[in-house]
């Protein structure tokens, strides 16, 4: 599965990366509720990448950051902390 995500990652640009790592960091969050779960997701996915969007625009103020690389930078850790924790309650 990690393989996969990964190749799909790859494959479409790492924007893509939000619809993978945004539900998983949602479950870690909200728990096993579906509407929660979905209510959260739809509000977390735009807010990460609005966040990426303005970090790699202040951090290097004369130029621009890409997105997909601040959105790796921030969703690879929350990511891997939520299936990390994921991990325990299965």
């Amino acid at each position: 599965a990690t393989l996969l995500s990964a190749a799909a990652t790859a494959a479409v640009g790492p924007i893509a990366f939000v619809g993978l790592a945004v539900p998983h960091v949602v479950r870690a969050l909200a728990g096993v509720d579906f509407r929660a779960q979905i209510l959260f997701s739809a509000l977390m996915g735009p807010t990460l990448l609005l966040l990426a969007d303005v970090v790699g625009r202040v951090v290097m103020r004369p130029t621009e950051l890409m997105v997909g690389v601040v959105t790796a930078f921030i969703g690879a850790p929350a990511l891997l902390i939520a299936v990390r924790r994921m991990r325990g309650t299965s």
